[in-house]
C-alpha cells in the first residue's frame, strides 16, 4: 500500500516525501482537532475494570 501510494505521487524523492509529510500532518490535525473531541464524551475510561 505504501509503495503504491509513493509510486502515485509526483516529482523526486524529496517532493514525494514534502507531500507525505504535509498528508501526515494533515491527517493528525483532523484527528486531533476533529475527531477525537468528537469521541471524547462517547468513551468513558473511567468505567474500565479489571479483574
Amino acid at each position: 500500500m505504501y509503495a503504491a501510494l509513493w509510486r502515485l505521487l509526483p516529482g523526486p524523492w524529496w517532493v514525494r516525501l514534502l507531500i507525505l509529510l504535509a498528508l501526515v500532518a494533515a491527517v493528525l490535525y483532523g484527528l486531533f482537532f476533529h475527531v477525537f473531541p468528537w469521541v471524547s464524551p462517547l468513551v468513558t475510561p473511567g468505567e474500565v475494570d479489571l479483574e
